[in-house]
């Protein structure tokens, strides 16, 4: 992945954003992994999770073995511009996030556990950057659907902020936002390091525990 500099590290407004284009980039149309369609409206009974944790390379790998998910896919989301490309967004000028779309079965995995993967496998207290990788596009975001998970990852903060402070860590800076539109990143990015085992993963996570029954009932 592209190292950031100082000048990455700042949100661009809306008005300075690149301005993208009307018609989505090419991907991928199955999953490297599983063969599943990537781009079909989830199943009925299925549900999305989407997470921002730095490099989707790794984060994506993280959740697409897990008993319950159907189907990842990496993307950008939560910027200005419409149908952005990995070099737009590596410009820091779209606003947008590195982020992975989880497609997953609620009756055999729940997001509290998504959650709990989520926190425990980066670090959620560095603003702007993870690790290495600087820049607005490697920020820390929960991108929730419904009212549901957004209670839930709001709780989920709180009890995992507390674990942190707890272990000598600052403050959380994730960001917790309704899901925004999901632009899928282009085909190579799709699955990377199934394609590339010895690929690059910068993602690390802190070593501390995130309790597990993080909903709030």
């Amino acid at each position: 992945m592209f190292f950031m500099s100082r000048e990455k590290s700042q949100m661009v407004p809306r008005d300075q954003a690149l301005p993208g284009r009307g018609t989505p980039i090419a991907t991928a149309t199955t999953h490297f992994v599983t063969g599943r369609p990537l781009q079909a409206a989830p199943e009925a009974g299925l549900q999305e999770a989407m997470f921002g944790m730095g490099c989707f390379w790794g984060v994506e790998r993280m959740f697409w073995g897990i008993d319950g998910v159907w189907v990842t896919m990496v993307g950008y989301a939560a910027g200005h511009t419409p149908n952005p490309t990995y070099e737009e967004v590596c410009s820091g000028k779209t606003g947008h996030n590195e982020v992975v779309r989880v497609i997953f079965d609620p009756s055999r995995v729940s997001y509290e556990t998504l959650l709990k993967i989520f926190w425990e496998g980066h670090d959620p207290t560095q603003g702007m950057r993870q690790g290495n990788d600087r820049g607005t596009q490697y920020r820390s975001g929960i991108y929730t659907y419904g009212a549901e998970q957004a209670q839930a990852a709001q709780a989920s903060l709180t009890v995992f902020a507390e674990q942190l402070r707890a272990s000598g860590f600052g403050a959380i800076t994730s960001e917790i936002l309704p899901a925004p539109l999901f632009y899928y990143a282009e085909d190579y990015h799709q699955q990377y390091l199934a394609k590339n085992p010895n690929g690059y993963c910068g993602i690390g996570g802190t070593g501390v525990t995130c309790p597990i029954g993080l909903a709030v009932t």
